[in-house]
Formats: C-alpha cells, structure tokens, sequence
C-alpha cells in the first residue's frame, strides 16, 4: 500500500549501525509494502510434531542419498554385458537398464519431495501487498533486500535444523554424483585398450578372428536363430537394406547370433546404386575398390552423434539421419553435405564369395565407426 508519509532516510552511519530487523522494517517501509500476514509455522518451538516435520523431510534426503549411490553402483558394478536369453545370468542382465532408471529417478524425486515438504512445513508463508515502481535500486534498497533475504532464512529455521541440512547436502550430493556417473562413464573407455580384437573402439564385429575367415552380410528377419544371407540378386538397382556380420562358426550359436545382431556398430546399410547413378561415383581415396560393382557399404551409425541413417533417398542419393537431419552424398564417399556431420560415413570393403554368391566383408572398417572419439587417427 502506498505510503503519504515516506520514512526519514537514514545516514551512512546510522545505516551501518541498523540490525537486520531494522532493515526489514525500514525495507518495507522504502518498498511500500504492507506485510498483511506472516505467521510461524511453528510458535511452539520443539513440539512433537515440529521434530516428525523435520525428521520426514531428512528422511526424503536420505532416502535421495541412498537411491543416488545406488545409481552408481549400479552403473558401474551390475553386469551389463549383453547376456541372451535362457543362459546363466540373462536374469541379472535384464534388470540392468530398470534398475538404472528406477535408482535415477527415486534419487530426483526424493531430493524434489525433501525440498518441497521443508517448504511447506517450515517456510513461513507470509502475504504482502506491493506498490511497483519502474527505475533502478539504490544502495540503500540493495541493503535492505538483502536484510529481508537474511531474515527469510533466519525465519525458515534453516540454520537450527542441522539434520535436515546433512542430510539434504548428502542427498544433493549423492544425486549429482548418480548423474555425473551417467554423463561421464561412457567417456572413460581406452580406445587403445584390446586394440587387436574386436572389443576395442578401434573395430567392430566384421574384424574376422582368424586369417581367412569370411564374414558374410546378414539380413535381420526378427528371428535371430534364422540365417538369411545377402547375394548380388537381393536388391533391386536404387534399393538399400541393412545388414549384420554372420560367420559360420557361430551358425548354431545363439548368443552369437544374438549379439552380432545388438551390437551398437554392428549395422551396415549395402546400398544398389542406379546404373546411371554409378557412373557418377566420386571414391575416397585408399577406398577405390571397397564397392563391388554398384554396390557399396557403409556403416549406418552418424558421424555426429551415432544415431542410425537410417534413410536413403533414391531420387537424389543421399542417405539422411533423421536425428539432426545430417545428410551424406552416396556418390561421394557418402561424405556429409547438409546438417551437424562433419566426417564421412565410414565404408565397409565388400565382396562376393564365389563359392556361395554371398556377400562378405574383405575386412573391418580402416576408420572409425560413429562420433569422433579421442586419439583418433583419421
């Protein structure tokens, strides 16, 4: 409410000299606020219920705190290797993803309940009527909001209640480490590490296990015991289907199977160029003879950020990630033309067993497969 009669402003001295609650009450009175009603949550100091208030609320943080840590030992301590099903240890396998969600999400929940139950039991919840004025503050209105913020402290209690303070520090703080866990624990992989097999960054599951084994291309019919490879005669000139590694030894194996068809870097997408289309193929250098004929393979995980291009326009040859819209030039290398992409898809070398007629891969990729990773050599 506006005031007809403004207070006497107060010197330099006599301003540092004021209490806090000389402040408040000057504050308002500078602010033309009328405080209507500012009651005590709590009058009596030390009841019963007051202690169950407060010990609720640290329960909520506790709880926050456990379902945190929980996330990172789960994160980092439950097997997460791919397991099929009906082998020993598929169960523990499959609760990995739930219990990763469900350990998260308490913990953001829990610190959200904690913070808004202390609010409602312990914040005052005062109603006050304001006159606004437009223009800057001066010092003396920036002393006396920072009088009222101190105050509104003092009155929350908050610096009393050392148990709901600990256990809402240990809350916070176990739900950041959870999600700084999650954030960073896919960064912390060696790309060197088991750098000859295919385990590592550095190749995929079309690196053969021995000198002159073949890895044919393999299309996903949703039966993963089913075997159905890829001959020259499967696609129509302009056509693309995705492909998997498929070796012989694993034909009756259905965890190999299985996991040659989960496998984040695993899809290959073997496109047919038109007749037409071919003749106009740039090739990348050191890469001029990994197509055979008009068809040509490349890995179907983005150079941005390793979605799935999973599109392939026809009409004008480019293959499309429907994530961040990057486009690739399959006439050219399937280098980026459009979108956040800045490297090439990688290219898979193909050929065609002449004993079977089937595709298989003459090698792994030569360069790295999906987003840039440190230490990279191209």
């Amino acid at each position: 409410m506006s005031s007809t009669n403004p207070p006497e402003l107060p010197s330099d001295e006599e301003l540092a000299a004021m209490s806090r609650e000389d402040l408040v009450r000057l504050g308002g009175k500078l602010d033309e606020v009328d405080i209507v009603e500012y009651p005590d949550p709590w009058p009596v100091k030390g009841t019963r219920a007051e202690k169950r208030a407060e010990r609720l609320v640290a329960l909520w943080f506790l709880i926050a705190a456990a379902s945190g840590l929980a996330f990172a030992g789960v994160f980092l301590f439950w097997p997460s290797a791919y397991t099929a099903p009906d082998t020993d240890g598929y169960f523990m396998y499959s609760l990995y993803t739930p219990l990763l969600g469900a350990t998260l999400g308490l913990s953001v929940l829990s610190v959200g309940v904690g913070a808004l139950l202390y609010t409602k039991k312990f914040i005052p919840h005062e109603v006050s009527v304001q006159q606004r004025h437009d223009g800057g503050s001066a010092e003396l209105d920036k002393a006396t909001i920072l009088a009222h913020l101190a105050d509104a402290g003092v009155r929350s209690t908050i610096a009393r209640r050392s148990l709901i303070k600990r256990t809402a520090g240990l809350g916070a703080g176990a739900m950041g480490l959870g999600i700084g866990v999650f954030a960073l624990g896919g960064l912390v992989r060696d790309p060197w590490a088991q750098s000859d097999t295919e385990n590592s960054l550095w190749h995929t599951g079309w690196k053969p296990k021995h000198e002159g084994e073949k890895v044919f291309l393999r299309r996903d019919t949703g039966d993963p015991e089913e075997v159905a490879l890829v001959g020259p005669a499967d696609l129509d000139a302009g056509g693309m289907e995705t492909v998997f590694p498929f070796r012989e030894t694993e034909r009756k194996d259905h965890e190999a199977l299985s996991k040659a068809l989960k496998r984040s870097d695993n899809p290959v997408m073997i496109i047919r160029l038109r007749p037409e289309d071919a003749r106009r193929v740039v090739k990348h250098q050191g890469q001029e003879d990994f197509n055979f004929g008009d068809y040509y393979a490349y890995t179907k995980i983005c150079s941005h950020l390793g979605c799935p291009t999973s599109l392939y326009e026809q009409r004008t040859n480019r293959i499309l990630c429907p994530c961040h819209q990057s486009q690739f030039n399959a006439l050219e290398y399937a280098k980026p033309i459009f979108g956040p992409a800045t490297r090439k898809l990688a290219q898979l070398p193909i050929a065609v067993d002449e004993e079977t007629g089937y595709f298989y891969a003459r090698s792994d990729f030569i360069e790295p497969v999906g987003p840039a990773f440190w230490e990279r050599k191209s």
